[in-house]
């Protein structure tokens, strides 16, 4: 296997193991030996920015980007690369893409928790999600209501996998499930367009199973996932009721008699159908009627793992006062997430999978300590330099000492439309924080590489890499004149690799047509980072002991070069300072 290649999911890093204690009662920081305070800290984060084989579908490397470029051909000792993806960030295996979620975790935590998928497949292997107290309350509804299930009908492993899915079906059946209704959504992101066949057939296979013994159980709804359901961030409620229309009323433009019928009749209708937008559809029975609209009495559980594209619907199905669109009619329910998607919001009530239990983070640390933070985003990844990098907290540690700063995102348009998104404007504001002094610590997260590169659209995600590098030179310039010191980084990649490639070759892979089959999820490509600034001090470069770093470190690193000592049970500083 070529070097070049080793960043795919293919296993090839070692696994590291975190350290987890009980928290400290002392949250002063101690100062570092080498390195003094003082000097404002302006954190990059790169969102969907990974190194990969540097070809015509890696879209960073065809894009111009002098200011990235710079710093990649600066000094060694101030650019390497770091791993993002698998145990890296508390997921099950090398093998498993990272995620803006658990990357902003782990950058922000300084530590890895075990996270989203593995969480689940650790409460399925030892059956602990049976017994939790989310379970018994969906339970409660087994013997005269339906339970429904709803989610990304995917094996991506980001928001959900089908085989936790199957085992979910399982153990509620053994447990007293006697009708079950899938409200099925459609990937085409994070695995390749055109898959959906094969899981809605697999799907149908597994349903007859149940039936056979006596279960039953049936596809209900359907629909694309950025079309249906799976909005985030409140960007399109619009998204939300189309679900609600389907999954709970019933109700949708298009009416099949199976999810395959339905799929293969909206591809003839459409030569340019996706699975990421298949319209919303029902399924009916031979009267016509909806197979399984949800209704007061019946359970339900959305089994997605992921929080982001699972709150909206969450809020929708579980607050009685709820403005965002119309409901037309709220049955009772039970439900319950595979997880608690906010926990500071307590959103949903019930879940079947308790969340990792984040706490230390580096952001508390750095308000306990009286360091002003100024964090900013647009919409679609605000949540990320806040509430994940926090630990999955809403708010502020400190009013006084912290500004957050969302810039609203475009609405109503896929994003390779307006590849730029609001990346010159998330680097304005940084650049004003930098500027005004108030500041010790500045942090950025630049959506282009991800949310453009999601679209599976070559030439506009070269032109958002090339907007995300305009701002991170306006960052860099303030830095500059204020003599500070900057670490530029990225949660995950994405933009470098545009294609689905043969692991053996390299080489693009290729549809029974000839043409390219085009990558749109994330990869297992390591990420880089950097560190410079005219007040970094002389001396500091990045340590040569720590080969398999991944985002976990950067928080301890942070620390450093803000003058302090990390916690002894943070991952390790990834610089030193020699003579």
């Amino acid at each position: 296997m070529a070097p070049s290649l080793m960043s795919r999911c293919m296993g090839s890093c070692l696994p590291r193991v975190g350290r987890h204690t009980e928290p400290g009662s002392d949250w002063m920081l101690p100062a570092h030996s080498k390195l003094t305070r003082g000097k404002t800290l302006a954190v990059v984060v790169l969102d969907g920015w990974g190194e990969q084989i540097p070809d015509q579908y890696n879209a960073i490397h065809v894009a111009n980007t002098p200011t990235m470029d710079s710093l990649k051909k600066g000094a060694p000792e101030h650019w390497r690369s770091i791993r993002a993806h698998g145990p890296a960030v508390g997921l099950p295996t090398e093998e498993d893409m990272g995620n803006s979620e658990v990357g902003h975790n782990a950058l922000g935590a300084g530590r890895i928790f075990e996270q989203g998928a593995k969480l689940v497949d650790s409460a399925l292997a030892t059956g602990k999600l049976f017994y939790g107290a989310g379970f018994q309350y969906i339970q409660e509804c087994f013997t005269n209501g339906t339970l429904h299930l709803i989610g990304l009908l995917s094996d991506g492993g980001v928001h959900s996998r089908y085989d936790q899915l199957q085992a979910l079906m399982k153990g509620c059946t053994s447990r007293g499930a006697k009708k079950i209704r899938l409200h099925i959504l459609t990937d085409g992101r994070d695995v390749l367009d055109g898959t959906s066949f094969t899981f809605v057939e697999q799907l149908e296979k597994d349903l007859e199973e149940l039936r056979q013994q006596g279960v039953d159980a049936s596809l209900a709804s359907g629909g694309g996932r950025m079309h249906v359901t799976m909005d985030r961030y409140e960007n399109d409620w619009n998204v939300v009721k189309r679900g609600w229309d389907a999954q709970v009323l019933g109700e949708a433009p298009h009416k099949f008699k199976s999810g395959i019928e339905a799929l293969m009749q909206l591809k003839a209708d459409n030569p340019k159908f996706n699975d990421q937008y298949c319209p919303p559809f029902v399924i009916v029975d031979k009267n016509g009627k909806s197979a399984g609209p949800i209704v007061d009495g019946d359970a339900v559980v959305t089994f997605n793992f992921r929080a982001d594209r699972m709150i909206m619907l969450a809020k929708a199905l579980e607050y009685a006062n709820f403005d965002k669109f119309d409901r037309v009619r709220v049955p009772k329910i039970h439900y319950a997430g595979m997880l608690q998607y906010d926990g500071e919001l307590k959103l949903p009530s019930k879940y079947l999978v308790s969340p990792p239990e984040i706490d230390r983070t580096s952001g508390e640390y750095f308000a306990k300590n009286r360091l002003r933070t100024f964090a900013c985003s647009e919409t679609v990844k605000f949540g990320h330099v806040t509430f994940f990098w926090n630990g999955n907290r809403s708010g502020l540690f400190d009013s006084k000492l912290e500004t957050y700063v969302e810039i609203q995102s475009d609405q109503g348009i896929t994003f390779n439309e307006k590849p730029g998104m609001k990346a010159l404007q998330i680097g304005e504001r940084a650049r004003d924080a930098i500027l005004s002094g108030k500041y010790d610590q500045v942090r950025v997260n630049l959506p282009n590489g991800d949310m453009v590169g999601h679209t599976g659209d070559i030439k506009a995600t070269v032109v958002g890499c090339e907007a995300a590098d305009k701002a991170v030179k306006m960052i860099l310039d303030a830095v500059k004149e204020t003599g500070g010191i900057y670490l530029v980084t990225a949660d995950h990649g994405n933009a470098e690799d545009m294609v689905k490639r043969n692991p053996k070759t390299g080489q693009p892979l290729l549809d029974k047509n000839g043409k390219i089959q085009i990558l749109t999820s994330h990869t297992c490509a390591p990420v880089p980072i950097a560190i410079g600034g005219p007040g970094l001090a002389p001396g500091v470069r990045f340590r040569t002991d720590l080969p398999h770093g991944g985002l976990a470190n950067v928080a301890a690193t942070m620390m450093n070069l803000l003058g302090f000592q990390a916690p002894s049970d943070y991952e390790p500083s990834l610089i030193e300072v020699v003579s």
